[in-house]
């Protein structure tokens, strides 16, 4: 590499190997975990995404108190879920396969192409619903088609090598769900204009009972098994069953729960319910167990966390208020359905935006030393906790909170306003978090390249 000046600089890099090569990786860092620039892209896109679904919330809060089903709503939905939930996901995914695995991606290339694919698929969808433009929406439904082909390609390579433990197995899991996931869309996608397949309420949540827990659900459960050692400094004693039943309950609750609700068994739908639940709840216990044995004192991230819990309790309230309501007030029960939604889906964003700070200030700081830069504010070591700004992240803590609270009384109550102030704090969410966890970075590195340029010998 180079710098301004011209003149070249070496600079220690750590051997790396196949596909997560990484020609300035500092020493000490694994050689299967990719570029950072791999999972950064992502964050930042589901930053994006979180923006423009708290913008499309605001377009169509007046819509969703009639017909939370409606295209506006849709639209909203799918940014959420795909441009925003999903986004964040995977770039989870292509950072903590490899970690838990301790096998490089088959390609970083499929990762970037996947990136690209699913990135134009997140957004054409829901501009496509939005619009009425069915072209839009194929085309949309096609590159996320695209894009998990590519991504089973990439994963399945380290996830079916090696690796044991509740992690790889529910990411193995998760993997499956995000295909069932995708088969689903496929089917939505193709309905639009073929009318060849009933797409009614049950069918539909048939769709995100998967989306929500098959996939985006168990890769949190998984990837939390390994994170909350580390962030919370804690070591469970005895065998910790716990985590091990969640990545296996949960994926058989989905597996008996959706196509329950799908072909209208409530044989399957009951039971599948009752596991799924007791995954969740497995889930729970696990957090519960690894809060009691940290290390680290109480800090945002732990009320992140234990914030981010509380929405199952409060999703599977209203749920199981929509099912009491359904058969009498059909227009109420749909509503708290919608409402149930946002509050699983909460779990994840709070979940995602919480661990943000501390997945990209980690990932930062190794770019960081790559490059040379050992000091952070002060003179001192260069710390984490220097990459990012402590009450810009309380505030961030603040606005997805409120916003997801603020979003399931909107549509479970049918209060406009309620819509509305979801969409903004939604908004302003992506936005001061993305910032955040950006300027502190790219200042340091830009008062470390000419420090370094000062070092370099001139003969180079």
């Amino acid at each position: 590499m180079s710098e301004p000046t011209g003149r070249p600089v070496r600079l220690p890099a750590a051997p790396a190997a196949g596909a997560g090569a990484w020609p300035t990786r500092p020493a000490g860092l694994p050689g299967a975990v990719p570029p950072p620039a791999v999972p950064l892209a992502y964050l930042g896109a589901a930053a994006a995404g979180l923006v423009a679904c708290g913008a499309a919330l605001v377009w169509a809060s007046r819509t969703a108190t009639l017909d939370p089903t409606a295209d506006r709503v849709v639209a909203a939905a799918h940014l959420g879920m795909l441009a925003t939930l999903s986004m964040g996901v995977l770039g989870a995914a292509h950072q903590f396969v490899p970690v838990v695995t301790q096998r490089p991606l088959r390609s970083v290339r499929l990762a970037w192409a996947t990136f690209a694919a699913w990135l134009g698929g997140a957004w054409l969808l829901p501009a496509g619903f939005a619009t009425g433009q069915e072209g839009v929406v194929e085309a949309g439904g096609a590159l996320a088609a695209v894009a998990l082909t590519l991504l089973v390609l990439n994963l399945w390579h380290p996830l079916a090598s090696r690796g044991k433990g509740a992690p790889v197995t529910g990411l193995r899991f998760a993997l499956a769900g995000f295909v069932v996931t995708g088969c689903f869309g496929v089917v939505y996608v193709a309905d639009r204009r073929g009318n060849w397949w009933d797409l009614s309420g049950h069918v539909v949540l048939a769709h995100a009972v998967v989306g929500l827990f098959g996939w985006l659900g168990l890769t949190y459960i998984a990837v939390a098994e390994k994170l909350w050692p580390m962030f919370f400094l804690a070591h469970v004693p005895g065998r910790h069953l716990a985590g091990r039943v969640a990545v296996r309950a949960v994926p058989a609750g989905v597996a008996l729960l959706s196509p329950g609700l799908l072909l209208g068994v409530p044989l399957l739908a009951g039971p599948g319910a009752l596991v799924l639940a007791a995954g969740l709840a497995a889930h729970l216990l696990s957090l519960r167990a690894h809060v009691r044995n940290r290390r680290r004192k109480v800090d945002l991230h732990l009320a992140f966390v234990l914030t981010s819990a509380g929405w199952l309790p409060v999703g599977a309230g209203l749920a199981l208020a929509a099912a009491v309501m359904m058969p009498s007030h059909h227009h109420a029960g749909v509503a708290l359905v919608a409402a149930s939604v946002a509050a699983f889906g909460g779990w994840i964003l709070e979940a995602m935006v919480g661990h943000s700070y501390k997945v990209v200030p980690f990932v930062c700081w190794s770019v960081l030393r790559a490059r040379g830069v050992d000091k952070g504010t002060g003179g001192r070591p260069l710390l984490f906790a220097d990459l990012y700004g402590h009450a810009w992240a309380a505030l961030s803590y603040g606005f997805v909170t409120a916003g997801i609270a603020a979003l399931c009384f909107g549509l479970g109550a049918g209060v406009a306003i309620a819509t509305v102030l979801a969409g903004a704090l939604f908004a302003a969410t992506g936005l001061v978090t993305a910032l955040n966890l950006t300027v502190r970075p790219v200042r340091l590195l830009a008062v470390g390249r000419p420090a370094r340029a000062g070092l370099a010998p001139a003969g180079h």
